[in-house]
């Protein structure tokens, strides 16, 4: 028989995380848009869950701290061989562009509930992966930019950390035979967005939209919330402990790679 994976909502990156998991021969069974069960259905949730030895959960808390999946299912996952969750780096909130390890504290940011959610998971024994922003095929700078949607803000000191989502799959992946833990995924070049967008336009031979300032962009409350926040999130302990090297290591490679891809 095949290895089974149970997988709690088959969005954008856990769609990559199965495709890489079923090139390897795995089963994945799967609730979420993309998969084969719906939430609610109860019985066929828990009937996968029986028959998979391995659960990874992509859902965020839905509000005051409470994590549906654990919320509605957390009875059925005790005992499971292997847990995993997709968290954030959010969850260590404003540290002003310095460094973050899998050591600093959480629950300072505006991510509250996601720390809440975080520290449950933990409280499982499961492989926490605390993610920064995502970008890949058809989720990039490259789209925004199509959009007219791209916007470079006069925020000089602004620094983010990015990964790759085909370098999410592969952490899973390296973290299936690993111990539970957090881990962060990052690529090894933390830049500002303004950055990231300036090297798009300069692949697509384009000239970057004019700088504004923060009023004159007009952002959205959660748009405006990333901007509130500044850090530089380190990956060593992925490296060390997973064995974990990220293909894009840059947004350079990952940028490269769309527009070639």
């Amino acid at each position: 028989m095949k290895p089974r994976f149970f997988v709690f909502g088959l969005g954008y990156t856990a769609s990559r995380i199965a495709a890489a998991l079923e090139m390897l021969g795995w089963e994945v069974i799967a609730t979420g848009r993309d998969g084969q069960l719906s939430f609610e259905d109860d019985g066929g949730v828990r009937l996968g869950l029986a028959e998979a030895t391995h659960v990874l959960s992509s859902v965020p808390p839905a509000g005051e701290g409470i994590d549906p999946v654990l919320e509605r299912y957390g009875d059925a996952l005790r005992g499971k061989a292997w847990i995993g969750y997709l968290s954030s780096t959010g969850v260590y909130g404003d540290t002003r562009g310095a460094w973050v390890d899998e050591s600093a504290p959480i629950g300072t940011g505006r991510r509250a509930a996601r720390s809440e959610a975080d520290l449950a998971w933990q409280a499982l024994d499961a492989r926490v992966f605390r993610l920064p922003g995502i970008y890949g095929p058809g989720r990039s700078v490259f789209e925004r930019i199509a959009a007219g949607t791209a916007q470079r803000i006069d925020m000089p000191q602004q620094v983010f950390s990015r990964v790759h989502v085909d370098d999410i799959a592969g952490s899973v992946l390296a973290a299936l035979e690993a111990p539970a833990g957090i881990y962060n995924l990052a690529d090894d070049e933390p830049a500002s967005q303004n950055t990231l967008i300036e090297e798009a336009c300069r692949l697509l031979r384009r000239t970057p939209p004019p700088l504004l300032t923060l009023d004159q962009a007009n952002l959205s409350p959660m748009a405006r919330g990333f901007y509130s926040e500044n850090r530089r999130v380190a990956n060593g302990k992925a490296r060390r402990v997973l064995g974990w090297a990220p293909r894009f290591p840059s947004f350079h490679e990952g940028l490269r790679s769309l527009v070639s891809g």
